[in-house]
């Protein structure tokens, strides 16, 4: 799994930077994916492969998700030369530019302001965000509020309220940062490419209703059908965390024709995942690690073993686990 692929940043205050990995890193890993005995597969014929028995040989998939235009720009030429075929899961709103780009915008007003006043219902007062040790508190205690203390339709009033305070265009971030469908439709074209479904709106679903979960998934899948021709066969989960995903929603998935559908729980393929398409796990590219040593633990699958009865003691003691740097949240 992966989301941005662009130059290494020099910025003090990057609180996002484990969404965004190197050229360089894409290119290495690629690579050394090979090296180690790995097939790069189309999703579609890793599913395949996961009906007919999984252990027939090795392989993985490349992920990437939301539609940013660095993906285009900036990783499509390197996974055009290597010939590794590679998914690209689309946030319909976020192409459209009608939904908010919520995680980024927080961080370019934190980075932009020395203090933040936001609005009524969280009863907050003003946030200092001066220093960079202010700024990463004052980030983190907002991604609290908006992921965790308020709504998911709250979470974008009180963002799109917090960048008309502060002059943020919320319309020229998504410019600045997302594909077009134009330009998703030159990407499409290449068959090294599968485009995804990701919602149209980038809730949490499983934070939602039933009908507004289910009405997400369904125009995400139609906004993609009726721009690029296609009806996307794979979907992931907008954060893919246990709090976003849920069995009321990999049902649908499933009854909807979907072939498999993604979390970010960190796991490599095994033979429950053939039992569990709609809740297949991944492994984040994390910007953070990005060395060999790393992504060789990867590929042996110790580390989500590991991370699994780190989380169960953890939980049992009421702490929090220290593998959980290694798989921070996504957006």
């Amino acid at each position: 799994m992966m989301h941005h692929v662009r130059p290494a940043s020099d910025n003090a205050f990057r609180p996002n930077a484990h969404l965004s990995i190197t050229p360089e890193f894409l290119r290495f890993s690629v690579n050394r994916i090979r090296e180690k005995g790995y097939e790069i597969l189309h999703l579609d014929e890793a599913v395949d492969q996961l009906k007919t028995g999984y252990g027939s040989k090795r392989y993985a998939v490349l992920t990437f998700d939301d539609g940013y235009r660095d993906n285009l720009e900036v990783a499509y030429p390197v996974l055009k030369e290597l010939d590794a075929p590679f998914s690209v899961f689309v946030t319909s709103g976020l192409i459209d530019r009608t939904s908010e780009l919520w995680w980024v915008a927080i961080e370019r007003l934190v980075a932009e302001n020395s203090e933040l006043v936001i609005s009524g219902q969280s009863g907050e007062g003003p946030i200092s965000c001066a220093t960079p040790e202010e700024k990463n508190r004052c980030f983190d205690r907002l991604m609290d509020i908006l992921g965790k203390d308020v709504q998911e339709p709250d979470q974008r009033a009180i963002t799109r309220a917090l960048a008309e305070r502060y002059g943020l265009d919320l319309g020229a971030l998504a410019n600045e940062y997302m594909m077009t469908w134009d330009e998703l439709r030159e990407l499409a074209a290449d068959p090294l490419v599968t485009i995804g479904a990701h919602t149209h709106d980038h809730f949490a679903l499983a934070r939602l209703s039933e009908g507004d979960a289910w009405a997400d998934i369904d125009k995400g899948m139609q906004r993609i059908e009726q721009e690029l021709g296609l009806r996307p066969r794979h979907f992931a989960y907008p954060y893919g965390k246990a709090f976003s995903v849920c069995d009321r929603d990999a049902d649908y998935l499933e009854r909807s024709g979907f072939s498999s559908a993604l979390t970010t729980f960190p796991g490599v393929l095994n033979s429950a995942s053939a039992r569990t398409p709609m809740k297949l796990p991944r492994i984040s590219l994390n910007g953070l690690y990005q060395t060999s040593d790393i992504l060789d633990q990867y590929l042996t699958g110790a580390p989500f073993a590991l991370y699994k009865a780190a989380n169960w003691l953890a939980g049992g003691f009421g702490i929090k686990s220290s593998f959980s740097r290694l798989f921070p949240s996504t957006r």
